[in-house]
């Protein structure tokens, strides 16, 4: 009995993500369902990836705090050469490992760590970087700062996703290019100019 009870709730704490578009289109991978968790809605991320599509092909993106992975398996399925998922809980870093074996993906690098202390250590520079943490930290102008010490590519995109009510500084290298609010989310597209 028991035993049939910590099933359960091992059953309860999985929820799923869905991959919209590209060559894993339609599938389900299951997310681990952590506090601080909020995977990006699948209406948020299709109109992140509708302003992505053109830069997307063989980029080398990174999500910063990748939680359930779902924006980094997105750029994987859509076309992306090369993807690095940090992230801090290592639960969720096993399950985004498992996730990465369902796909069979071997183009997809998971890193279990703090993204400040990887960014320390990175060799080469982004395309595309995916920047959503947990919400009321200042963690998007302390990433912001640390990536823009040579991580991102010549003409990088960033995507940012924070509170509404934040107010966060980022670089002023950093031109904005798409902004939209949903509820109590505000996510926006910077370039590197």
């Amino acid at each position: 009995m028991n035993q049939g009870k910590k099933q359960a709730s091992k059953k309860k704490s999985l929820g799923n993500i869905r991959i919209i578009a590209g060559k894993y289109r339609g599938r389900k991978l299951p997310v681990l369902m952590a506090d601080g968790l909020r995977p990006t809605t699948d209406r948020v991320k299709e109109t992140v990836f509708n302003w992505l599509m053109p830069y997307i092909q063989n980029s080398r993106c990174l999500d910063c705090f990748s939680g359930s992975g779902g924006l980094g398996f997105e750029a994987l399925s859509r076309g992306a050469s090369h993807v690095t998922l940090v992230e801090l809980n290592k639960s969720a870093a096993q399950q985004l490992q498992m996730n990465k074996q369902l796909l069979n993906a071997d183009n997809i690098n998971i890193i279990n760590s703090n993204v400040l202390t990887y960014l320390e250590q990175v060799d080469q520079p982004f395309d595309i970087v995916f920047i959503d943490p947990p919400f009321r930290k200042q963690l998007v102008e302390l990433v912001a700062q640390c990536l823009n010490q040579g991580w991102l590519s010549k003409q990088a995109l960033v995507y940012v996703e924070m509170e509404s009510e934040g107010n966060q500084e980022l670089p002023a290298t950093w031109q904005l290019l798409k902004e939209k609010t949903a509820g109590q989310v505000s996510y926006c597209l910077y370039q590197v100019e």
